[in-house]
């Protein structure tokens, strides 16, 4: 996630704690999705999509961020 922008992530992860919030509830939300997928944790569809629009919606948060820290 953000590897074309990995200097202004790792930097944000040391200053914003909002973002380091973020970032680690993304990175919970992907293992779960990612378990679920596989059967090591079983969902109904409709929790599993629940789960990956919440992922998206931080994805986007963070990437407006990113985007304002950026200066664009």
């Amino acid at each position: 996630m953000f590897e074309d922008q990995q200097d202004a992530v790792n930097r944000l992860l040391e200053t914003s704690e909002k973002f380091k919030r973020m970032y680690d509830q993304h990175r919970e939300l992907k293992d779960k999705v990612h378990d679920a997928s596989i059967g090591v944790m079983p969902l109904d569809d409709f929790s599993l999509e629940r789960l990956k629009k919440e992922k998206l919606l931080l994805k986007d948060r963070m990437a407006d961020i990113l985007r304002s820290h950026q200066g664009g």
